[in-house]
């Protein structure tokens, strides 16, 4: 689930228990559902409408909680699995796993919703920022590469402040560190070049790091009737290209991955085995800062912004079997309306030589039931080879987006 605060994903929070079937052979376990996630649990474990602790797929959980250690011999790692016959996706607990209460929404009127009370008497409620347990369990991705590839960048001040703990360790420090201009202050007399923040830049109002949402965790979209722009769903790493206006004839360039600011093309990146800086690669191989800067110029912008995906070989497994590294681009910004429909987008950068994801239908109507919706993301790529990822929805004003992800691809990947 995205954190709308922080615009990351988190993998542990409290959830409701929306709907639970029994599993015909299977006497000691039933299915579980949240959202649009089904999950295996213990029979007579829950009941619907109690809160629950939901771990997404593709998340960790910590070796040294004795509530965990039933996932050992799946080096507590949380994944899509086939049992029983059907998919499990994620893993529900259920608050006394961990010591814990749970207290579920009891009326009409529902003036105290359900919620879970940990240990330290915090309420962690439903539908509120308490409810992600991310960092207060210790989940990370499964994925090792995951954890680096996709963990925030440290800004300026931050890297300062390590470089110098016993100054900023003393009281006078760490109260100026609480003003913006006392920041700026202690960064001219102690912040060095080296200290350049290389973080994703959040001065662009329209501009956010790339990560849609899963449609099961949004299954009230299912109501939209709206045609939507559904197009191919690849499997590589999110890169960012923006061009700012700085004056009459002066330009800043931004090349970043999903977190993290490319300064310049040595930049060291996580993708060491490709020789060079594969998000500047893309820059030059597509020449995506003159596409930009001529229509900056031409539509009289402040800034402009291309977001895409980079795949190919030595990048996440290169699951398409691609050739050669490609981008395709995804997401096209301006500064003055936001986000432009894709299929407007995908014209303007096809003529300019840039690649756009496929689109394979430009008024998509989405089906009642999300196990329709599910089973269409199954299928071929339609670039590459082997199966394709799933689908990302787009609406015709290009503001709202959504991931649907094939559970083929995952138990393959």
């Amino acid at each position: 689930m995205i954190n709308s605060k922080t615009n990351l994903r988190e993998l542990a929070y409290v959830v409701l228990i929306d709907e639970i079937k029994p599993l015909p052979g299977y006497d000691k376990v039933e299915y579980a559902r949240t959202q649009g996630w089904w999950c295996i649990v213990p029979k007579g474990q829950f009941k619907v409408g109690d809160p629950a602790v939901y771990f997404e797929i593709d998340s960790r959980v910590p070796a040294d909680k004795e509530c965990f250690a039933f996932l050992e011999k799946r080096n507590y790692k949380v994944k899509t699995l086939k049992m029983c016959k059907v998919l499990s996706q994620g893993l529900l607990m259920h608050a006394s796993d961990f010591g814990w209460k749970a207290c579920r929404a009891m009326g009409p009127p529902f003036d105290e919703p359900a919620c879970i009370i940990d240990d330290k008497n915090h309420c962690h409620y439903i539908d509120s920022e308490s409810r992600f347990l991310t960092k207060e369990l210790g989940v990370t991705y499964a994925d090792d590469e995951d954890n680096v590839r996709k963990a925030p960048s440290a800004d300026k001040y931050k890297k300062m402040t390590q470089r110098r703990p016993n100054i900023f360790k003393k009281p006078w420090a760490r109260w100026m560190m609480k003003h913006e201009w006392g920041r700026k202050l202690m960064f001219m007399f102690f912040g060095k070049k080296k200290d350049k923040a290389t973080g994703f830049p959040t001065h662009f109002p329209f501009v956010h790091k790339s990560d849609e949402e899963r449609v099961e965790n949004m299954p009230f979209i299912l109501k939209d009737k709206e045609p939507w722009v559904k197009t191919l769903k690849i499997d590589g790493t999110s890169s960012t290209y923006i061009l700012e206006k700085k004056g009459k004839h002066k330009f800043e360039e931004y090349v970043c991955s999903r977190n993290v600011r490319q300064l310049t093309p040595s930049q060291k990146n996580y993708h060491t085995d490709i020789e060079g800086n594969v998000y500047w690669m893309m820059a030059d191989k597509y020449k995506i800062f003159d596409f930009l800067k001529s229509y900056l110029i031409e539509n009289n912008l402040d800034y402009v912004c291309l977001q895409g995906e980079t795949a190919g070989p030595s990048l996440q497994g290169n699951p398409h079997k691609f050739k050669e590294i490609c981008f395709f681009g995804y997401n096209f910004i301006r500064s003055d309306t936001g986000r432009m429909n894709s299929i407007e987008a995908a014209k303007i950068c096809n003529a300019a030589g840039i690649p756009w994801v496929p689109i394979a239908d430009e008024a998509y109507i989405l089906p009642d039931d999300m196990e329709t919706l599910k089973l269409d993301a199954d299928g071929p790529c339609l670039v590459g080879e082997g199966p394709r990822e799933g689908w990302v929805y787009r609406s015709l004003d290009g503001q709202r987006s959504f991931k649907n992800v094939s559970r083929q691809y995952l138990l393959k990947h």
